[in-house]
């Protein structure tokens, strides 16, 4: 397999923001399992264009995308299409965790957030809190319950298991590994999240 031509660790309960070209790959990879990471994008010319889960399940007519479907923005517009899934279960409902998410829900100060940790790479590009997308939580497992309710448990992922998108558009994405080790949901066990960028398929590539 060749090189990437970038590639980054998004340490436990820490977010990183970074940017792919279209036509280039993103690989995203859950390094010890059972690890969600909130994922958003914009579109590198218009920072108001926002890769939108919304709009994705309007497209597809559904709660849930596979290999082949394409993940659309919020003017509707395809911009990553999933080329490469090892786990196949990933959450496109659930908003980030944030401030309040602890502060109320838990009654929990000053923990780690999904939110916060992707503004912070955001941020430097000029984007305010408001700014950030909903997320597209890979890794996380949320099924809907036969009474149709959403639920959240841990992921189904094991170690290595990953994602890979082909971009569509120029993108300026962040990946926060979610801190959540309060409920279940990343195993009660924060880890780390591996980021990598190939110019071609790294999965259709020959391996040495």
């Amino acid at each position: 397999m060749s090189n990437p031509i970038f590639e980054l660790t998004v340490k436990a309960g820490h977010g990183r923001a970074f940017e792919v070209k279209a036509g280039q790959f993103l690989t995203i990879t859950d390094v010890e399992g059972q690890q969600a990471a909130d994922f958003v994008a914009v579109t590198s010319s218009d920072k108001s264009e926002k890769l939108s889960p919304t709009h994705t399940r309007r497209q597809l007519r559904s709660l849930f995308f596979d290999v082949g479907d394409a993940l659309y923005s919020s003017l509707g517009r395809p911009l990553l299409r999933v080329v490469e899934d090892t786990v196949g279960v990933h959450d496109a409902n659930v908003p980030a965790c944030d401030d309040t998410r602890f502060t109320v829900d838990f009654n929990v100060t000053g923990h780690r957030n999904c939110l916060d940790n992707m503004h912070s790479g955001l941020a430097l590009h000029g984007l305010s809190p408001f700014d950030v997308p909903e997320p597209f939580n890979l890794f996380q497992n949320g099924p809907v319950t036969p009474d149709r309710r959403m639920q959240v448990t841990d992921p189904t992922s094991k170690p290595g298991d990953h994602i890979t998108f082909e971009a569509l558009e120029d993108l300026l994405c962040a990946v926060s590994s979610c801190p959540q080790d309060i409920i279940p949901g990343n195993g009660l066990r924060v880890t780390d999240i591996a980021v990598s960028i190939h110019a071609a398929n790294p999965s259709a590539l020959p391996t040495a």
